[in-house]
C-alpha cells in the first residue's frame, strides 16, 4: 500500500454504475437475496472494540414494506453513551501520535473493502432507506470517495506548509487534531455522509463516537464493522446508537467532547450549536460545530434556456430519491415568458416518473423514509393545494409502505409555506417570476443558502448569478444535486449550516487546528535572535 502523496495516483471519483451490464444487474440482485434471507441481524453497541449488552434495542423497517425488519442495533444507555466518549479520550492520547500516513492506510484499506463488498452496501440502501439501484450505488460510491480523498488530503496536511523565512529561527506550522468528536450523520446518504465525517475526523488523528441516525443504523454498524476488519484499533470509532433525547444531548454536552460534525434539520443543528456553546464543568476548550443542516433549493429557468434541459434538471433534482436530499429542487422559478409552456412540459416529464419498490431494477422513486415523514409530506401537500394550482400528484401513492406521489404545485407566491418551509419530500413549488431580476431575488428569498441551479443561453445572465445567487453550491445549465467529492466541495450558506464543504481541500482543516513551533537557531551580531 502506498504511504506518501507521491505514490498514491491521483484522486479519481468513483464511476456509478447505470446497472445496464447484465453481470451489474445480477451482481445487485444477488446482493439484495442475501440481504433479504439476513434480515433480523443483531449488531451490537461497541465502546472501546468490545460489544456492550443494552437493555433496548432499535429495530430498522424496510419503508417500502414496513413489516419486513432489516436488522436491529443495541439502543446505549446514558451510562453506556458517557463511557464511549471516556474510551475515545483514552485511545485520543494514543491515536494522535499515530502518523497520518498509517491513518490514512486505513481508509484506503476501507475503501477496498468496500469496492469488493459493493453491492451488500447498495442492497442495504436499496433495503434500508429505499433508494433506487442508482441512488444507492451513488451513496456507496461517495463513500469510497470520501475515504481515498480524504487519506490523501491527510497526507497532504503532514507535509508542513511553507512558512515565511525568519533570521535566526527554524519555524513550522503543524496541523493537530482535536480530540474527541461526536458525529451524527443523517439517513439520508447513511453510508457517503456518514462514512465521509466519520473518516474525516479519525484521519486528522481524532477518536470518534458515532451516533447513527435510528432510521439508518445497519448501514452504519456495517461500516463500523468493516473499520474493525481492517484492523483500525479499538476505541478510535466508538459505534453508540440511541435517542437523540437519551443520549444525543449528553454526548454533545459531555465535558470531554471537543467537537460534533453533524448533518440533518435546522432546528436540531441549531440545538446542538446553542447546546455546545454552554460550557459544562470541567471544559476546558470551545466546543467547534460542524453542521449542515439543509436548504430550500431553487432552479431558475430564464427566458432563453433550452426548456427540454431545464425541464429534466428540475424533474431530476426535485424527485431523485423521493426529493430527499438537502440538494433537491423544492422551487423551480421560472421567467413569465416561458412559465406554461415549462409548466406544461414539467407535467409530462413528472407523469414518466415511475414509483415503485426500490427494489425492482425498474423504479425511479421509491418511499419516503418513516411514517412519521411521510404525514408530514402529506400536510405540506395539502397547503400546497391551497397556495397553489396542482399539476401532478397530489397525494400517498396506493401502496403498502410510505409511498408519495410527485408533487408539483404551480402558481406559489414567493412567501407561500411550500416556497419558505423545508419540505423534505418529492413536492415542488413552480413559481413565476416577471423577468431574470426578479427570478434571482426570489432565489435568494429564504433563510437557506445551500444549492441553486439557473439555465440560461445567456452568459450575462450566467456570470449575474455567480455574483449575486447567494447559495454555497451555484450549478449553471445542469441539476442542482450531485455533487462530486473533489470535483463540488459542498456546504451551504445562512441556515444551511457552517458552509464546511465537505469533499473539499479546507475540510480536514475543521477537524484539526493549528501549531506553530520557533526554535532559535543562531544569534545575532549583538545576541539577541531575530523577531526578539
Amino acid at each position: 500500500m502506498a504511504t506518501t502523496v507521491e505514490r498514491l495516483p491521483p484522486f479519481r471519483n468513483e464511476a456509478i454504475r447505470m446497472f445496464t451490464d447484465p453481470a451489474d444487474r445480477a451482481s445487485l440482485e444477488a446482493s439484495l437475496e442475501r440481504a433479504k434471507k439476513q434480515a433480523g441481524k443483531a449488531y451490537p453497541v461497541v465502546i472501546d472494540g468490545q460489544a456492550v449488552a443494552t437493555e433496548k434495542s432499535i429495530v430498522s423497517h424496510n419503508p417500502a414494506n414496513p413489516s419486513h425488519v432489516v436488522g436491529s442495533v443495541g439502543s446505549a444507555s446514558l451510562e453506556q453513551a458517557n463511557a464511549a466518549i471516556d474510551a475515545a479520550a483514552r485511545r485520543f492520547e494514543e491515536w494522535k501520535r499515530t502518523s497520518a500516513q498509517e491513518r490514512a492506510g486505513y481508509l484506503l484499506r476501507a475503501a477496498e473493502v468496500i469496492r469488493r463488498r459493493r453491492d451488500d452496501f447498495n442492497a442495504l440502501l436499496v433495503l434500508e432507506v429505499g433508494k433506487s439501484w442508482i441512488e444507492a450505488d451513488g451513496d456507496t460510491a461517495e463513500a469510497i470517495d470520501f475515504l481515498e480523498y480524504y487519506a490523501r488530503e491527510a497526507l497532504r496536511y503532514a507535509a508542513p506548509p511553507p512558512l515565511t523565512p525568519i533570521a535566526g529561527e527554524q519555524n513550522q506550522l503543524q496541523y493537530i487534531p482535536l480530540g474527541v468528536g461526536v458525529v451524527i450523520p443523517p439517513w439520508n446518504f447513511a453510508f457517503a455522509i456518514m462514512a465521509g465525517m466519520t473518516s474525516a475526523a479519525i484521519v486528522a488523528g481524532n477518536t470518534v463516537v458515532l451516533k447513527p441516525s435510528s432510521d439508518s443504523p445497519i448501514i452504519a454498524a456495517e461500516f463500523v464493522d468493516v473499520l474493525r476488519e481492517v484492523g483500525l484499533p479499538a476505541g478510535v470509532v466508538n459505534f453508540v446508537p440511541g435517542s437523540g433525547r437519551t443520549i444525543g444531548d449528553a454526548l454533545v454536552a459531555n465535558p470531554k467532547t471537543r467537537f460534533v460534525a453533524f448533518t440533518g434539520s435546522k432546528e436540531v443543528g441549531l440545538h446542538i450549536n446553542e447546546l455546545a456553546s454552554k460550557t459544562q464543568p470541567g471544559q476546558i476548550w470551545i466546543k467547534r460545530v460542524i453542521a449542515e443542516m439543509g436548504g430550500k433549493d431553487s432552479i431558475v429557468v430564464a427566458a432563453d434556456a433550452d426548456l427540454d434541459a431545464a425541464v429534466e434538471g428540475v424533474a431530476v433534482s426535485a424527485f431523485g430519491f423521493q426529493g430527499q436530499k438537502c440538494s433537491a429542487c423544492s422551487r423551480a422559478i421560472v421567467e413569465a415568458g416561458v412559465y406554461d409552456a415549462f409548466v406544461d412540459k414539467l407535467r409530462a416529464r413528472v407523469q414518466q416518473i415511475v414509483v415503485g419498490d426500490p427494489a425492482d431494477p425498474g423504479t425511479y422513486m421509491g418511499p419516503v423514509i418513516n411514517e412519521g415523514a411521510m404525514r408530514s409530506i402529506l400536510g405540506y401537500i395539502e397547503k400546497g393545494k391551497s397556495e397553489g394550482r396542482l399539476i401532478a400528484g397530489g397525494g400517498r401513492a396506493e401502496r403498502d409502505g410510505y409511498f408519495v406521489e410527485p408533487t408539483v404545485i404551480a402558481d406559489v407566491a414567493p412567501d407561500a409555506t411550500i416556497a419558505q418551509e423545508e419540505i423534505f419530500g418529492p413536492v415542488l413549488a413552480v413559481i413565476k417570476a416577471r423577468d431574470y431580476d426578479d427570478a434571482l431575488a426570489i432565489a435568494n428569498n429564504t433563510e437557506f443558502g445551500l444549492t441553486g441551479s439557473v439555465y440560461s443561453k445567456d452568459e450575462s445572465k450566467l456570470e449575474r448569478a455567480e455574483d449575486e445567487f447567494f447559495v454555497g453550491n451555484l450549478y449553471l445549465n445542469r441539476k442542482s444535486t450531485g455533487a462530486s467529492v473533489g470535483g463540488h466541495p459542498f456546504g451551504g450558506f445562512n441556515m444551511s449550516g457552517t458552509d464546511s464543504k465537505a469533499g473539499g481541500p479546507d475540510y480536514l482543516l475543521l477537524f484539526t487546528q493549528a501549531k506553530t513551533i520557533s526554535k532559535k537557531v543562531s544569534p545575532t551580531a549583538n545576541g539577541r535572535a531575530a523577531g526578539d
